[in-house]
This record gives C-alpha cells, sequence and structure tokens, in this order.
C-alpha cells in the first residue's frame, strides 16, 4: 500500500482522494442563475432578467465586461485549470501550463470546459458527467496537445503565429480595398428594373411578369 505524500513534497497529496470541483464566486453564481431563469422560467422571469442577448455568459469570457466578475472568472478558470490537472492528468502533454491565461486558446476552452463540468456536476444523474469524461475532457486534452506540442512544458514560448498575425493586421486596408471594389461591382451589374416598365398591359389591365400580380 501507497504511503501519503509527505507534507511539503511537490505534487499531488494523497489525501483526499477525489478533489471537489472548484465553486464558481458570488457574481459568477448570479450570473448563472439569470442564465437558469431565461432559459427555463416563465414569462415573468424572462421579463426580470432583461436583455437575454446581453447576460454574461461565464462559458464565454467575452461577455463578461463587469469588473469583479471579470476578477472572479479567473478566480475561477485558475481553480479549475489547477484542479483538472491534479484530477484528470497522467501523461504530462496533457497539462494545463502555468502559462494558460498568455495563450487565448486555452483561455477559452477552459471556460468552457469548467462550464460543461460545472453542469455535469449539479446534474441529479451521471449521464452529463460520463458524457464529460468520455468526450469533453479528452477533446480538450487533445487539442491542447495539438495546439501546442511540447511548448511550454518547461518554459512559456512566445505565440509562433505573432509574425503572421502582423502581417495581417498591417494588410487591413489592401483587404478593405478588395471589399469596397466587391460593393462597387455589384452596384453596377445589380439594376433592378424600374416597376413601370416591368408591367405588361392583358386585356385592359396591367400585369406584373415577374410576380403574377395584376393592377
Amino acid at each position: 500500500m501507497s504511503t501519503p505524500t509527505q507534507a511539503g513534497e511537490p505534487g499531488r497529496e494523497r489525501y483526499p482522494l477525489a478533489m471537489a470541483f472548484p465553486t464558481p464566486g458570488r457574481l459568477l453564481t448570479q450570473a448563472y442563475r439569470e442564465l437558469d431563469m431565461a432559459l427555463n422560467g416563465d414569462d415573468v422571469a424572462r421579463k426580470a432578467v432583461g436583455d437575454t442577448h446581453t447576460m454574461p455568459r461565464p462559458w464565454d469570457p467575452g461577455t463578461i465586461e463587469d469588473p469583479p466578475m471579470r476578477a472572479e472568472l479567473w478566480e475561477w478558470l485558475e481553480a479549475v485549470a489547477q484542479w483538472v490537472n491534479t484530477e484528470h492528468v497522467w501523461d504530462p502533454s496533457h497539462l494545463v501550463p502555468p502559462c494558460w491565461p498568455a495563450h487565448p486558446h486555452l483561455v477559452h476552452e477552459i471556460a468552457v470546459l469548467a462550464d460543461q463540468r460545472r453542469t455535469a456536476g449539479r446534474a441529479l444523474a451521471s449521464d452529463a458527467l460520463e458524457e464529460w469524461h468520455r468526450y469533453a475532457l479528452p477533446a480538450f486534452f487533445a487539442r491542447r496537445k495539438t495546439h501546442l506540442r511540447t511548448a511550454c512544458e518547461s518554459r512559456h514560448h512566445d505565440w509562433p503565429a505573432r509574425a503572421a498575425h502582423l502581417r495581417f493586421h498591417d494588410t487591413q486596408e489592401h483587404r478593405e480595398r478588395h471589399y469596397t471594389a466587391d460593393v462597387d461591382h455589384h452596384r453596377q451589374v445589380v439594376q433592378l428594373p424600374d416597376q413601370t416598365q416591368r408591367l405588361h398591359v392583358v386585356d385592359g389591365h396591367r400585369v406584373d411578369p415577374h410576380t403574377g400580380e395584376v393592377y
């Protein structure tokens, strides 16, 4: 029988055998409550939450503009990243790197992974959690391994696509000229016929040959 990890020894502590999934803070919990009202509530509840298009969605960090709520989001996702590394990682290539906030694709993916795990953990049956274990988590590991490969295992690596990304931004004006030229081209060739020229006289009535409408 293995012995517990000694105090101060690096690595996962032996106990507890399974650590609880981190819970979001008060503001995020309130955001989730309002989202649930908008999704499952009656007309009165949906009216009370206001415009659903502008509601903050914790799985989509860009929708959260309130600074205190964003601070809670980063705190929660940090806890989730540590929880995933502790509870679900054996292969080091699957580890969420400590520099994950410097990788926007990981920020977005961890937010979705955290949201789906929270939802699955709150279900009254195990089906959703089985789906998370079977599909969501392995897919996250596969994308993490594909996107980062061995980068950031020992230290953070700068974005390999930075030069190409800067070139993309530098050539925006060139692309916009193409957009404008395309729109101008369609303004010239797509001319709707004048309504009076489309009307034909049949038995004393004017008939639109395109719609069949009789005037």
